[in-house]
């Protein structure tokens, strides 16, 4: 899938519900992904990894069947992750789901599914996603950049975007609010940011 033609997407995770087939490492990536993201997730395998196990028993979003994979595994899923390291049944649980009409990601494959998984950085609720054409390691150096940027300081400033914003909309009062996000989100947010500056200009709106 080239990402000229990709279509960005934050999809609301607790709406989502995921089929993993495959139970190694890759597969153990992609669900604990898809489970940070608030999914709810099956994972299709014979054998699993203990990694798997252990979420398993402590998270209730994750549920592991111990099976081979066959076409009434994707069930209600509305997204299907092929990550076994046999591609030939990667393209058959792909040709599955398209008939399905669900979304799909081949893992090591990006042409072979309608999706991919980018590189994330999460800080608080700021959420940056990255991807490469297909190339996930240049992915994850471009996400790693961004990230030693976008730290915590990020995080404090958009949860207290978010709770100025709600408190004055709640008032009814949105002539407040679009000042604040004008003077608060100016051009120089990022800057304010890093320094400190937000921080002191935010304590004259509360």
């Amino acid at each position: 899938m080239s990402a000229t033609f990709g279509l960005p997407l934050v999809l609301d995770g607790e709406s989502v519900v995921a089929l993993v087939v495959g139970g190694g490492v890759v597969a153990t990536r992609k669900a604990l992904s898809l489970l940070a993201g608030g999914a709810m997730v099956r994972v299709r395998a014979p054998n699993v990894t203990d990694t798997l196990v252990q979420r398993e028993v402590a998270n209730g979003h994750l549920v592991i069947e111990r099976k081979t994979y066959d076409e009434e595994a994707i069930g209600d899923a509305t997204l299907v992750v092929a990550a076994t390291d046999d591609h030939s049944l990667n393209l058959r649980v792909a040709s599955d789901a398209r008939r399905a009409h669900r979304l799909v990601l081949v893992a090591g494959d990006p042409s072979a599914g309608t999706c991919v998984m980018p590189a994330v950085h999460r800080s608080g609720d700021l959420l940056v996603a990255v991807t490469t054409g297909g190339v996930p390691r240049a992915s994850a150096r471009v996400r790693d950049e961004i990230a030693r940027r976008l730290d915590d300081r990020y995080a404090t400033a958009i949860r207290n975007l978010m709770d100025l914003r709600r408190r004055l909309l709640d008032d009814v009062d949105r002539a407040a609010w679009r000042s604040a996000a004008s003077e608060l989100l100016a051009e120089d947010f990022c800057e304010s940011v890093e320094s400190g500056v937000f921080m002191e200009r935010l304590a004259e709106w509360r």
